[in-house]
């Protein structure tokens, strides 16, 4: 008869388990890691500006044209209004700001649906409308020079166009505006617009000001002009000029972005080796500081590149996804487009629309990385950058640095406790906790020198 105690007895061990020899070894182990940190782009094509006081002012030549933004909307239900004070983007209502009168006007516009391909303007007919575009997207046509039909622009939410039907009673279309996407439109008559105007006195008192006010030539760029006599000959009068600057010109506070690191005291004593447990704790929350740093950079809405983009440099795809011609379009609004900011799937969908083109964009060697480059410019990753619900994003153009007039980002060196260029980390204290407490501090912010220096490509579609 076997015995079973023999039979279920496990093998005699020949040697030291791997269980008990890691007791008497050292373990190997990584420093602290952070899948938040990105390759943080924007701050690194930047150039950065010594900002002492805190304060950067853009100074700029006087800007005559004025009033150029977008208009804005609200919307309850499928019923949308024009926000009144925003018809004082209207040419011929700039500087008009009876409240009251904007309120009853705002309440004459007329709500509209348009399909795609729906003419909503024809060239050649009476302007007797004028647009404001509340959603969607419309193609300005024109006929071009070899009898073809020509897209000479895009109009896209907050746009306006037949503002010269306000004052102008023999104006007509010069163009046709035609929905490319479904698109909702507010239109006001212009004979409702003249009978309003015969009952308000302010609104018929501003507008016989605006007439009969001779307004000082500008350039192209909107600037006072500089009168200047060239190609002439014999001794004429010269014309006297002078630069006029903007009286109260653009300043940028710089922002902070701040946290209170804790550490309590038994941990920094007794656990520092092989890793300082203090310095570790310091690097991931500089990470943390400098990740919110480019957000903001980005996103905030004093400061941020998407929100300080002229409207003027603002343009949307012509189909959907970002394709050469729009990226063409983009780099030849400004000079010396330095560097592209798209988010990563952006630059996905652009791939994609370069492959169906049978087009190959460029690879381009930028600090030692290989990245995607269009036309030269390097096309960089940036993952602040948004994208909608819907699937849509946004691609920024840069020219940077103040000797181009481009855009430069704001810092201030030579901090108390400084531990990296423009943040500290200052000791606040040890609590009756044993906890001690470090202030982390970072000052930044970004400034537009001139408004061709920033552009964005709006509504990219990134989905398909």
């Amino acid at each position: 008869m076997t015995d079973s105690r023999v039979e279920n007895a496990r093998p005699e061990k020949l040697s030291l388990g791997t269980e008990a020899a890691r007791n008497l070894a050292t373990t190997t182990k990584t420093p602290p890691q952070m899948q938040g940190i990105t390759s943080r782009w924007l701050l690194r094509v930047l150039p950065w500006v010594q900002t002492d006081g805190g304060t950067y002012r853009v100074n700029r030549r006087l800007t005559c044209t004025v009033g150029d933004g977008r208009v804005s909307f609200l919307s309850t239900g499928p019923r949308i209004r024009v926000v009144p004070p925003e018809l004082a983007e209207l040419r011929p209502l700039r500087g008009f700001g009876d409240t009251a009168a904007l309120e009853a006007l705002a309440d004459r516009f007329e709500q509209r649906e348009y399909e795609p391909g729906d003419v909503i303007a024809a060239a050649g007919a009476p302007l007797d409308h004028v647009y404001l575009m509340a959603h969607g997207k419309a193609g300005v046509h024109r006929v071009g020079e070899y009898g073809d039909d020509v897209v000479v622009g895009m109009l896209v939410d907050g746009d306006h166009f037949g503002d010269a039907a306000l004052d102008d009673a023999s104006a007509t279309w010069s163009d046709t505006v035609k929905a490319r996407t479904r698109c909702t439109v507010l239109a006001l008559r212009r004979a409702d617009f003249q009978e309003f105007a015969e009952r308000s006195p302010e609104l018929r008192a501003h507008l016989e000001g605006t007439r009969n006010r001779s307004p000082r030539r500008a350039n192209k760029y909107g600037e006072a002009d500089i009168a200047v006599a060239s190609g002439h000959a014999g001794e004429p009068d010269l014309p006297g000029t002078f630069v006029d600057y903007e009286a109260a010109p653009r300043e940028y506070e710089l922002s902070v972005a701040q946290t209170v690191l804790r550490v309590h005291t038994r941990v920094a004593d007794l656990y520092n080796q092989p890793m300082n447990q203090l310095e570790e704790q310091i690097r991931l929350t500089v990470e943390a500081l400098r990740e919110r740093q480019e957000d903001e950079l980005v996103n905030n809405r004093d400061f941020g590149l998407l929100h300080n983009a002229d409207p003027r440099q603002r343009i949307p795809t012509r189909s959907g996804p970002p394709t050469p011609d729009d990226l063409d379009e983009l780099i030849s609004r400004r000079r010396k487009t330095r560097v592209l900011l798209a988010h990563p799937r952006a630059i996905a969908a652009f791939g994609r629309e370069c492959s169906r083109r049978g087009v190959y964009p460029d690879s381009l060697d930028h600090q030692g990385h290989a990245v995607t480059g269009w036309r030269g410019i390097p096309m960089l990753p940036c993952d602040k950058i948004p994208v909608s619900a819907a699937g849509s994003s946004s691609i920024l153009a840069m020219r940077t640095g103040e000797d181009d007039q481009g855009v430069v980002g704001l810092h201030h060196i030579g901090l108390p406790d400084e531990y990296q260029p423009g943040l500290s980390v200052r000791f606040m204290g040890v609590s009756e906790k044993a906890i001690t407490s470090y202030l982390v501090s970072t000052y930044y912010s970004a400034a537009v020198l001139v408004p061709d220096a920033l552009g964005v490509l709006e509504n990219v579609e990134i989905g398909r």
